[in-house]
């Protein structure tokens, strides 16, 4: 079977297991299968957001009916759960750290911040997140490598996450309610298979736009899972728990998490979709070997995002939505102008 490596790949292996990774075969699926150049042309360092049009845009905005708004980020905080040795450590440096100034005597407080920035929290996979080792090098949305000259321990380069973020996403968001379909909370996936109770495949995603009611997902929609994983980390919920029960949170959070199989990712792919996210840390399922419906960890990372520039924003905060039952909103967001970031914090905004 073709092995694919990448980052995620490497955290949850270690993790898993704890035993030695060794180097394992290059992957040349992204070369005989001309992934790059995109659709969008051999310049393009955007991606799928290339696809929204005006006409879309003016088409979500009508989705605001009753003028409600619901922010789907989670608070940033050191105690929350993060992948792998991922980390949120923030100070405030002297209280105040500068003045005073003037007769007024005014003073200020600014904040110190030490984290993987993009991938923390709510967080923006970019195009410079996820790649995979061919034997031409480690290739990365539309043919690029890390080797590139451009490329850097200082920036992504033409891999930014900043071409992402001058064009931003307004767009048709899709909720879909997974919890109301398999009647509670997904479990954590236990088998590869599309038949694992925690994995949600092409045929669920057209079961629940059915019983929503809704249209059909289509091209610029973008496109969000409630699996209620997200509940172990409760914004509202989550400072009144002690030491220990955070721990015991944090561990069963990071377990592993259900979410969309690779057949729904394919089927979002093909629908021309912008944008996919969960309320997960990884918005795909990831069980059993950090698998999903096969043994591979985060294929649909791989075939959404390096494949095709379809990005992904993982641990949404969707609650709101589900109990409005708001399953289309209009959705806006962008992602911060982080020269050569990998992704990006960010709380974005549903409007319906």
């Amino acid at each position: 079977m073709t092995k694919y490596i990448f980052f995620k790949t490497v955290f949850a292996l270690a993790m898993s297991g704890g035993f030695a990774i060794t180097a394992m075969a290059a992957n040349d699926d992204p070369l005989t299968e001309n992934w790059a150049p995109s659709e969008w042309g051999a310049d393009d360092k955007a991606g799928s957001v290339n696809r929204t049009t005006p006409e879309m845009v003016l088409k979500a905005v009508g989705l605001v009916k009753q003028g409600k708004v619901a922010t789907l980020g989670k608070v940033y905080q050191q105690d929350a759960p993060t992948f792998g040795s991922r980390g949120w450590r923030m100070t405030i440096p002297g209280l105040p750290t500068g003045g005073p100034f003037g007769p007024k005597e005014v003073i200020y407080n600014d904040e110190y911040l030490s984290t993987e920035i993009g991938q923390v929290g709510t967080q923006f996979d970019g195009p410079g997140h996820i790649g995979v080792i061919t034997s031409k090098g480690n290739f990365f949305y539309n043919g690029r490598f890390l080797s590139d000259p451009d490329i850097t321990a200082y920036g992504m380069g033409s891999l930014g996450v900043e071409h992402v973020a001058k064009k931003g996403f307004v767009c048709r968001g899709v909720l879909l309610d997974a919890v109301a379909l398999r009647g509670g909370q997904l479990p954590v996936p236990k088998e590869n298979s599309k038949d694992d109770p925690g994995i949600i495949t092409d045929v669920d995603i057209k079961e629940m736009i059915k019983r929503q009611g809704i249209a059909e997902i289509g091209p610029g929609d973008c496109v969000f899972l409630h699996t209620g994983h997200g509940d172990i980390w409760h914004p509202s919920e989550w400072d009144s728990y002690d030491a220990a029960e955070k721990k015991k949170r944090v561990d069963l959070f990071n377990s592993g998490g259900p979410g969309f199989g690779l057949s729904a990712c394919e089927y979002m792919a093909e629908r021309k979709i912008i944008l996919w996210g969960a309320d997960t840390w990884a918005s795909e399922a990831v069980g059993k070997g950090s698998g999903g419906e096969n043994p591979q960890p985060f294929e649909c990372h791989l075939n959404m995002m390096t494949k095709r520039g379809i990005w992904n924003l993982e641990n949404l905060d969707l609650t709101q939505l589900v109990a409005d039952k708001a399953y289309e909103f209009l959705f806006a967001w962008s992602p911060l102008k982080i020269k050569g970031g990998t992704g990006s914090p960010g709380n974005p905004i549903a409007m319906y």
